[in-house]
């Protein structure tokens, strides 16, 4: 029986000639992930089992991103738990405020994941790196515990979906309409989403990563990518690591097969309160809005920044509608600079925030009160999720957020003349 990509990295890391799915295995690790909110309960957990001293202290990262610059005492005691710990442990990659930037945007900048490894992240989002033709999954704070002392995690096999990817965008369209429509048309609870097929050509590398970074919003266990050249040049652009290419047996056994044709794709917006209560740009009605959040580990790369000010140009963002604008990482928000986009932003009368997680999940820097409404380009809009219970969050593309923040509602850029 052949394997697919997702199966064949973790044989590789398991030290045997194959897996299959529903099997348990204990895998060798790559790189264990952590931030503000999840390492100190490691760190923690580290203590509960006798452990001080981390396996490998260049694999591990540790990035101070939810709460950061810190929004309260208990964060600034968090980082500074981290802080202390990755000093005591000379941790090679920790990055706290003036280096940090949101994690999985961080990660794939500074060359740390590369195609063929294994990683383990004490955030969901971790998944982001399959773009990379890696595979990587979110775990809780006591397996990254597990991780950083051992380097190895265990792990039950997934079994996989493949999506063949044809066709190419229409102008509006990128890895986040992509996305919403995947999600909205099924799940896959603890499956591998393997994206194929000649359309991959036509998604940027910022496309994959928005792909892969929402697969856990499907139940996956992992999203990813086989390596081509978009890939590698990508990697020999931000890494010196060498890395190892894998591609799914032709006899690889997928639970279901998918084609999803890019040229048919609307631009989608996921309604509250989950990611899978999706609807097409022309299904969505007259939805005002009071807040815009453009950013996110999902939509916060130097594309998505380009997009949503060619859109602003020029304009002013609607009266009563609050618009946060929050660039990745350091180098994102410098090359934000560099080209002009943060005048455009401010010109237009948006907010741009140092690179955090901070309205995403609710922590700071755009949190709603009861009975408002957010458009954003992050990747789950779950009840409370930015704010008050009340409160409404619609997932859209940066194109979309940005034409809905110059007319006040959910709307197309094609509504601007675009």
């Amino acid at each position: 029986m052949g394997m697919t990509m997702t199966q064949k990295i973790l044989a590789a890391h398991a030290g045997l000639p194959s897996v299959e799915a529903g099997q348990l295995i204990e895998a060798d690790l790559d790189l264990v992930l952590g931030n503000d909110v999840t390492t100190p309960v490691a760190i923690h957990e580290m203590e509960k089992f006798n452990k001080k001293e981390v396996f490998d202290k260049k694999k591990i990262a540790l990035v101070m991103d939810h709460f950061t610059p810190n929004k309260d005492i208990k964060s600034a005691e968090h980082c500074k738990c981290v802080r202390q710990f990755s000093a005591a442990n000379e941790i090679e990659n920790y990055f706290d405020v003036g280096a940090m930037g949101i994690e999985h945007a961080l990660l794939p900048e500074k060359g740390l994941i590369v195609a063929g490894e294994t990683c383990i992240g004490a955030d969901s989002h971790t998944c982001t790196y399959g773009a990379l033709g890696a595979f990587s999954t979110g775990v809780g704070s006591t397996d990254m515990a597990a991780g950083m002392v051992t380097g190895k995690a265990w792990f039950k096999v997934p079994s996989a979906i493949k999506f063949n990817i044809v066709g190419e965008k229409a102008k509006w369209i990128s890895g986040k309409d992509v996305i919403l429509h995947i999600i909205g048309m099924n799940g896959a609870l603890y499956k591998s989403m393997e994206f194929v097929g000649e359309g991959i050509k036509n998604l940027t590398m910022d496309d994959r990563f928005t792909i892969a970074n929402m697969a856990i919003e499907a139940g996956a266990k992992n999203g990813i990518f086989p390596v081509d050249e978009l890939t590698e040049e990508y990697m020999k652009e931000h890494s010196t690591k060498s890395y190892t290419k894998y591609e799914a047996d032709e006899d690889a056994v997928y639970d279901a097969e998918y084609t999803i044709d890019l040229s048919q794709l609307k631009p989608t917006v996921a309604f509250p309160h989950l990611p899978e209560n999706t609807k097409t740009i022309d299904e969505v009605g007259d939805i005002k809005i009071d807040q815009v959040v453009i950013g996110s580990c999902t939509n916060g790369r130097i594309s998505d920044m380009r997009i949503a000010a060619d859109i602003i140009k020029g304009r002013k963002v609607a009266d009563g509608v609050r618009v946060i604008v929050i660039p990745g990482t350091q180098d994102i928000y410098l090359q934000c600079i560099e080209e002009g986009l943060m005048t455009i932003f401010v010109k237009a009368g948006a907010v741009v925030s140092t690179p955090t997680c901070g309205p995403c999940l609710g922590g700071h820097m755009g949190v709603m009160a009861a009975g408002e409404r957010a458009v954003s380009t992050t990747n789950r809009n779950f009840v409370g999720r930015m704010g008050h219970v009340d409160s409404e969050v619609y997932l859209a593309s940066p194109a979309v957020a940005a034409a809905s923040a110059i007319t006040g509602k959910i709307s197309s850029p094609d509504e601007l003349g675009l």
